[in-house]
């Protein structure tokens, strides 16, 4: 094992914000520290979604020099850095290197022209995609690009919207890909972001992007980076990186992964069949498996992951933590707008901060089951195991009795139910796991693992610091890499269970009713989501 001296630097970059964190490797893995540095989200009228890649550079700048300046430690004493991001973002840039448009990130919906031109034609079609084009993605990718929001598809509609823009396109790269090449100047990518474009074949002793596929999908093969693994140094900080960072020229660049894959690592998933349960702006469902899976009705598949020969079978929901967030700005802060209007504003931000555990005690405080109150948590869509980028949110069996901690409380539960969903799903494939992993911001909730465990009828194991599983995942990619340790696999007793939660069976049958009420408000309501979006 390593020197307890070992720090390494993880970018955790998401929906809102990136989080940098320093760690310590050594017989432990200890966060020493972290900083935030938030950035915004555009959304289009036309189901576009964007960032700028500008803003998440300038968060990774201003939040690493804010975690060296906190800790004390030296840039010379960062042995290797490494990403964790957010996944199937699409960025386009020129032969400088330089991105030559905003990202469309995982919630950009607007390439359905591309799609249908692509899967929706032919005679014969299963789940209406064309079956020979399924059959053979599906042969040598073990999926295939089914949704809108599919990095693939935002390739094509920057080709059809901007044509003059996609002929100066050197590149094509996911969103800690671009990262990485600002560090370093090198071009790189995960085998976790190559297989979600669906041209990149993973059968074994074949792994490579599949010029038959390009070839059919109008992908030009020059605009692929070379594929490495998660361990592989990319390169080293360049100067004008450095300098910016704060940090020292030649540190080297892991190639990290995607959330989902380093997720799963850092939330201690390391064995066959281990499962967790992901509550961010976003959220999922992952077991780690050693072989390919895909089921096409349940819109779920099985990626590379970071650990060699193993792969994450994902279900993806695309509004997690998100609804909460929706509940504090637009149930609990809009009841509370006026008691705070001219307040000074370093007390709002005091108070606001506080709105989660009030929030929390008000759930808390409130009988299970919400007085039979349902939330259907698809504020931007649905994706697993139902994909409709139409679906929204309903309250549901509103009463005269019905207060906002009752439509708070249905909110956690509703996407505690769709968790459920999700899970039942995945367990079609894989055996039933009564013990499953919480992490995420969602999980330093006890009253939501409480609630995830009665509806999901698991007991739920929380770690420390479940909301920087993705950056202690990142960790142990520099460990591996930087050989302070053998393998993904001696990184599993570092990970220690904090708390588990046992469901209770007094509310089982409750659970079990509503929960079937949860999945008939999306059949009964498909075709009006559709109408009205």
């Amino acid at each position: 094992m390593a020197d307890q001296s070992t720090h390494v630097l993880t970018f955790d970059v998401g929906t809102t914000g990136c989080k940098t964190c320093i760690y310590r490797i050594g017989d432990t893995l200890i966060k020493v520290a972290s900083e935030i540095a938030e950035y915004p989200l555009y959304i289009t009228e036309d189901g576009g979604a964007e960032q700028c890649v500008d803003e998440w550079w300038g968060a990774l700048c201003h939040s690493t020099r804010l975690v060296l300046k906190k800790t004390g430690i030296a840039a010379s004493d960062i042995k290797g850095i490494s990403f964790c991001c957010q996944m199937q973002g699409s960025i386009v840039v020129n032969e400088d290197g330089a991105a030559l448009r905003n990202p469309m990130v995982y919630l950009d919906g607007r390439a359905t022209d591309q799609i249908d031109r692509y899967l929706r034609k032919g005679l014969f079609r299963i789940s209406n995609i064309d079956a020979l084009t399924l059959l053979r993605t599906l042969r040598i990718t073990g999926g295939i690009a089914a949704t809108p929001k599919d990095p693939l598809w935002k390739y094509h509609w920057v080709k059809d919207n901007e044509p003059d823009l996609f002929s100066k396109v050197h590149k094509w790269l996911d969103v800690k890909d671009y990262l990485i090449l600002r560090c370093t100047g090198e071009y790189g990518m995960t085998p976790d972001s190559a297989h979600i474009t669906f041209i990149y074949d993973t059968r074994k002793g074949k792994e490579g992007w599949h010029k038959g596929l390009c070839k059919g999908f109008g992908v030009d093969m020059a605009h692929l980076p070379r594929v490495v693994a998660s361990t592989d140094v990319v390169g080293g900080l360049t100067h004008v990186a450095a300098q910016e960072l704060g940090l020292s020229a030649g540190t080297p660049v892991f190639g990290g992964g995607g959330d989902v894959t380093l997720t799963t690592i850092g939330s201690g998933c390391l064995n066959l069949n281990d499962t967790h349960i992901y509550v961010g702006t976003s959220g999922w469902v992952v077991s780690n498996v050693d072989k390919r899976y895909v089921d096409i009705t349940n819109f779920m598949a099985s990626i590379l992951g970071a650990i060699p020969s193993h792969y994450n079978f994902v279900a993806e929901q695309e509004t997690s933590g998100a609804c909460l967030q929706w509940v504090r700005d637009h149930l609990a802060m809009d009841a509370i707008g006026v008691y705070l209007k001219g307040r000074e504003h370093d007390t709002v931000c005091e108070e606001l901060g506080e709105l989660y555990t009030l929030m929390n005690n008000a759930v808390n405080e409130t009988s299970p089951g919400a007085g039979n109150v349902l939330f259907t948590p698809w504020l931007h869509g649905n994706r697993a195991p139902r994909e409709d980028a139409s679906a929204r949110g309903i309250f549901f069996n509103i009463g005269l009795n019905t207060g906002k901690r009752r439509m708070i409380r249905a909110v956690l539960e509703g996407v505690a139910f769709h968790k459920r969903w999700m899970l039942e799903a995945m367990e079609k494939r894989i055996p039933r796991q009564d013990v499953v992993r919480f992490v995420g911001g969602g999980a330093k909730s006890s009253v939501w693992c409480q609630i995830m465990s009665d509806i999901t009828g698991r007991r739920i194991e929380t770690i420390e610091n479940p909301q920087d599983s993705g950056a202690a995942g990142a960790a142990v990619v520099c460990a591996v890499g930087l050989g302070l340790m053998p393998s993904f696999a001696a990184a599993k007793p570092l990970i220690h269970v904090e708390k588990t939660y046992e469901p209770r069976a007094e509310f089982k049958p409750m659970y079990d009713r509503n929960f079937d009420v949860f999945k008939k408000l999306y059949t009964k309501n498909k075709k009006l989501f559709k109408t009205l979006n």
